[in-house]
């Protein structure tokens, strides 16, 4: 008997936690941080609906926090099981999961000699130390589509789903899963990377699988139809024009990269002109260089920059700004320049500190460069509103708004069908999941139009048995 149970990533795009239930073992499918509204964000301090310490196993797509970014506390509440992941998600994470616990560290303190917590005092959700205790369960493999045994009677093989560096389709294997005898195949898409993307290659096809989890965040959007690069090039140009700032909210792994890619080759066109480019986030810093790392994942041209011994991430003027102080000083530089600062949905970080400052500013432009979720400050000013509240002050909204369409690293919907038609055989049933309610549901109504699947768009704490 196997049975999934979806504990997060439904109905939203961020908590993403799937429990898989298999003679007797109990693996979790990624271990993501809520994110967005608060009752989205108060689940992160929920106690589990499993009991930690019975998790056998867990498996993780990729780095990004929505992924991974609770597993620090649940190894706080007892789990002490092998986390397996790909090898560069592993490097990764070595970076993002200490970062997260000294941010939630941070804010803790920051609410605490502010007097803006309604608990008296802020704690953190975990510290460093349990990050640190979650970093010694990593078991890292490659992403080479070969069988890993993940516990007794089931195995995973993890192959590139091309979102960000070391992101990774997985195909759990249950033996025995069947009254049968036969073992089921479930295949899980992580976050799905849409073609043609710089840095990393395309999705791998995906093999034939009995079950299929697929992700739906664009799953009723369309990437633009302006090419990314001409956009990006009109907001510098206008801004430099105003000599003005800019302000770019990019999630440090994967948007970050992606973003200063991007400058460094309109400015080798001299489609742009070269301005200041600050890196507001030693954790950016650390992940450009798992990039540079992990070679078997770069696409031809990345590989190509490399081997003519240049940098592809690096701007003709470009800093970065590693301690605290040397990020207050960005504060006092003027003129046109570019502050590349995490995180990308403005939920918490740096970025905060720089938006209060500058969306007042009738003159600066803040730059959207990926998916806002339901709830966040990004989504907020995205959606019009004329203040947001950042750290309980309420902040005018004066800036010019810009969007990059077709930055995200998830594919559309288009390039969801595109990548399910290399299935060779029918699944039993595929699960639109990581996406709002809309674009779940329009993501599973392009599906059976085109193939006439049967598609299940799953529920919250909703259990499914897999016969």
């Amino acid at each position: 008997m196997a049975k999934i149970t979806f504990y997060g990533g439904v109905g939203t795009v961020t908590g993403s936690k799937y429990l898989l239930e298999h003679n007797g073992k109990k693996i979790l499918v990624d271990c993501g941080l809520f994110q967005g509204l608060k009752e989205l964000r108060e689940r992160n301090w929920q106690d589990p609906p499993f009991i930690a310490s019975e998790i056998d196993a867990v498996i993780i797509t990729h780095a990004h926090i929505d992924h991974t970014g609770w597993l620090p506390r649940l190894v706080k509440l007892g789990f002490k099981g092998q986390v397996t992941t790909s090898r560069a998600t592993g490097d990764l994470l070595r970076i993002l999961l200490p970062d997260s616990a000294r941010l939630q560290e941070e804010e803790a303190d920051y609410r605490n000699r502010h007097d803006l917590t309604s608990h008296t005092p802020a704690l953190p959700l975990y510290d460093e130390d349990d990050a640190r205790a979650a970093l010694q369960l990593l078991r890292p493999v490659p992403n080479d589509g070969q069988p890993y045994e993940i516990c007794e009677g089931v195995t995973a093989s993890f192959m590139v789903a091309g979102h960000i560096m070391g992101a990774s389709l997985v195909l759990v294997e249950m033996a025995n899963a069947r009254e049968d005898g036969s073992s089921i195949k479930f295949l899980f898409s992580g976050d799905l990377g849409h073609y043609e993307q710089a840095i990393v290659n395309d999705p791998a096809t995906p093999p034939d699988c009995d079950y299929l989890m697929c992700e739906s965040t664009y799953g009723n959007r369309l990437h633009g139809e302006i090419d990314s690069e001409t956009q990006m090039a009109n907001i510098i140009n206008d801004a430099a024009k105003r000599n003005a700032p800019i302000l770019i909210p990019a999630f440090a792994v994967g948007r970050t990269q992606e973003v200063l890619y991007m400058i460094r080759e309109l400015e080798e066109q001299k489609r742009i002109p070269i301005l200041p480019v600050v890196v507001d986030s030693p954790m950016a810093s650390q992940a450009t260089q798992v990039y540079n790392r992990w070679h078997e994942e770069h696409d031809r041209e990345y590989a190509s920059i490399l081997a003519n011994k240049r940098h592809p991430l690096r701007t003709a003027s470009m800093s970065t700004a590693s301690s605290r102080e040397e990020s207050k000083h960005l504060n006092e530089l003027k003129g046109a320049r570019i502050i590349i600062s995490a995180s990308g949905m403005l939920s918490g970080g740096r970025v905060l500190h720089h938006a209060m400052r500058l969306l007042p500013n009738e003159n600066a432009t803040l730059v959207f460069v990926g998916y806002q979720a339901a709830g966040t400050i990004g989504r907020r000013i995205q959606d019009g509103e004329s203040e947001v509240r950042i750290m309980k002050h309420w902040i005018p909204v004066k800036c010019h708004i810009a969007k990059v369409d077709g930055f995200s690293a998830h594919a559309d919907w288009k390039a969801v069908i595109k990548w399910l038609n290399g299935l060779r055989s029918t699944p039993k049933t595929v699960f639109t999941t990581h996406g709002e309610p809309d674009a779940a549901e329009a993501m599973a109504e392009h599906i059976r139009d085109e193939f006439g699947w049967n598609v299940v768009v799953p529920q919250y704490e909703q259990t499914i048995e897999l016969i």
